[in-house]
């Protein structure tokens, strides 16, 4: 998938995400710190942690997460939300 921009503030209660940067530079933002990651690099979001994607410019990503797992977690749904289990 391809991320550009600022995702929003969610969590997931009963799953982990794994973000693996294929290409470009991803910051991981959390309530008390960023984590910035480069192509090969990789982050395990556990879950119920609050976390926000984001990158300046287009970055590549493999996102591995539960078949089913709504892409914005806990906040309401909103335009970034993906439609039923269509993959992002």
């Amino acid at each position: 998938m391809k991320i550009e921009g600022d995702f929003v503030w969610h969590k997931h209660d009963d799953v982990d995400e794994v973000f693996i940067v294929l290409d470009g530079q991803l910051d991981m933002d959390f309530r008390n710190r960023r984590e910035t990651l480069t192509s090969g690099e990789m982050i395990v979001v556990p879950k119920g942690v609050e976390h926000k994607p984001n990158a300046s410019n287009e970055c590549r990503v493999m996102l591995l997460e539960r078949k089913g797992v709504v892409n914005t977690g806990d906040a309401n749904p909103n335009k970034l939300t993906a439609p039923g289990e269509v993959r992002v």
